[in-house]
């Protein structure tokens, strides 16, 4: 039977209605996408001229920057979101907010906005990088979330896939260093604290791995720093959450990243599928200040619409049990 199910770190609802995904045109899938034209692919080995001067870059074996030789390469995003501090004038971005402050709100969208090259390899996925090279740029990540330590939130996430927001095939992650903290976010660090003021210090995420662990059924594999699993309130078909074993408040800290885990489950997807999905990543880590947290990784493969019912409601309606996908990627 369809139910309506919260998820338990962000309050969001979601129905799961298993039996749609049997009606005519229902099942979730995806068509193998065009490979990548190396000529064309500005983020190709030797191709760092077209792409901005880059600020930061793994080069195992030395080189100047902006040159051949590197397996991890940073670079301010062409056309950013975001203007550096002091960039933007406030008096002139929103003028009639003067006149009607109540009804017009805005300032200046400030704060950093980068793009990180996970590979010189020219693929469409992480999980078609060798392991070894995703863990490298899942470093990358950390270092370059930790150069933005003093952002009040700083977001990591990847787009694989047009159908997803990918506005370039190679694999790529894109930080935005924010000066306020979004309100999803802000939810998740109130449910954190009321969990642990009602629990005694308890850790939301903690506990759910805990319990998740325990009784396996939408657990899809676990190693010796992490644990992928479908998540109760999953929004999507085959969503994933990938959380370190035991709780820890930021994912740019020292200590497990996961990524290896990370590899194996996008690896799963596409073997199930056939090949690797669109979809959506995304680092949730605490927010500056936050005193209980803990951070994950979400993955959110786009293999139906968001339609109607997702835009009007913020009420998502999933196909796919999490304890079915769970199955089949254990078995995938």
């Amino acid at each position: 039977m369809p139910e309506i199910r919260i998820d338990p770190l962000s309050g969001h609802k979601t129905i799961v209605a298993g039996e749609r995904s049997l009606r005519p045109g229902g099942a979730p899938g995806c068509s193998p996408p065009e490979p990548i034209d190396p000529a064309s692919d500005p983020f190709a080995e030797g191709h760092e001229d077209r792409t901005p001067p880059e600020i930061y870059a793994l080069r195992p074996a030395g080189g100047p920057p902006d040159a051949p030789g590197w397996t991890v390469r940073v670079v301010p995003n062409l056309y950013p979101a975001l203007s550096p501090a002091g960039e933007a004038d406030d008096a002139e971005l929103a003028p009639e907010r003067q006149a009607w402050p109540d009804l017009f709100t805005s300032q200046p969208a400030t704060g950093a906005h980068e793009v990180i090259i996970n590979g010189p390899q020219p693929v469409l996925s992480l999980a078609d990088l060798p392991v070894e090279q995703v863990l490298s740029a899942v470093e990358v990540w950390r270092e370059r979330m930790r150069a933005h330590a003093k952002a009040s939130y700083v977001q990591l996430i990847v787009n694989e896939r047009r159908e997803a927001g990918a506005s370039l095939p190679h694999t790529h992650a894109q930080l935005y260093a924010l000066n306020f903290v979004p309100a999803a976010v802000a939810r998740e660090r109130e449910r954190f604290a009321a969990y642990a003021n009602r629990m005694m210090g308890q850790n939301l995420l903690g506990d759910l791995v805990s319990e998740e662990v325990r009784r396996r059924e939408r657990i899809v594999a676990i190693d010796d720093e992490a644990v992928l699993m479908a998540p109760y309130g999953s929004r999507l078909p085959f969503q994933l959450m990938l959380a370190p074993r035991r709780p820890r408040g930021r994912f740019e800290e020292e200590g497990p990243s996961g990524a290896a885990l990370l590899h194996d489950g996008l690896r799963r997807l596409a073997r199930h599928l056939g090949s690797s999905p669109p979809l959506n990543l995304w680092v949730r880590t605490a927010p500056s200040g936050a005193e209980h947290f803990g951070w994950r990784i979400d993955v959110l493969p786009r293999l139906t619409h968001i339609a109607g019912l997702e835009l009007s409601t913020d009420l998502n309606l999933n196909i796919v049990a999490p304890e079915h996908a769970a199955a089949i990627l254990r078995e995938a």
